[in-house]
């Protein structure tokens, strides 16, 4: 079984979120600490972003932020971060997220959130990112899109074995089972994208 070292986490900066996901949020950020994994994510301080780097930083534990100039220029970057990278637009800071990783975890969030990770799902469905994508559907928050993309799967806009690109799970404390239990995936997916 490969070591984690690092991953990436998606999630969203709306502060007018039900506090359960905030709980959800620090309970996730605790067991990556407990594990020494180095997180990556999107620099902000508010939200869920907020809540989880505070929670890292707290723990004693390594956060790096990726975001855009513009974004730090309306200071929502955390000003507490161990180490931050700034890019030129979204598009380099989404390439810089993959960088090194282990694997990609999806919080609950909103547009944002659900377009970096069916953007890591297509690269993933290419064979260009290869590394376990699990999303947390804490309380049945993705309920709905994951139906979403097993009826693209039953209607042929996928296959079967697309499926397999993502995992979901529902206890924040069981992210490392759930990266674990990812089917593994080749770059040679192109060939049956």
């Amino acid at each position: 079984m490969q070591k984690i070292k690092k991953v990436c986490i998606y999630c969203a900066s709306s502060e007018n979120i039900d506090p359960k996901y905030f709980e959800a949020t620090e309970k996730l950020a605790r067991v990556l600490v407990k594990n020494n994994i180095t997180v990556v994510y999107g620099g902000g301080s508010r939200g869920l972003m907020g809540r989880l780097a505070d929670t890292i930083i707290a723990e004693k534990g390594r956060i790096v932020g990726i975001m855009p100039h513009f974004m730090k220029e309306v200071e929502f970057h955390h000003k507490d971060v161990n180490e931050f990278i700034f890019t030129a637009d979204m598009h380099e800071r989404k390439k810089q997220f993959m960088v090194g990783v282990d694997a990609l975890i999806t919080l609950p969030g909103g547009c944002g959130t659900m377009e970096e990770l069916l953007e890591a799902m297509t690269l993933k469905r290419l064979g260009i990112f290869t590394k376990p994508i699990v999303i947390l559907n804490a309380f049945g928050y993705y309920d709905h899109l994951i139906k979403m993309l097993e009826f693209s799967i039953e209607e042929n806009f996928m296959k079967p074995i697309h499926s397999d690109i993502w995992k979901t799970f529902e206890d924040p404390e069981k992210v490392l089972e759930a990266i674990h239990q990812s089917t593994p995936w080749s770059k040679d997916a192109l060939k049956y994208s």
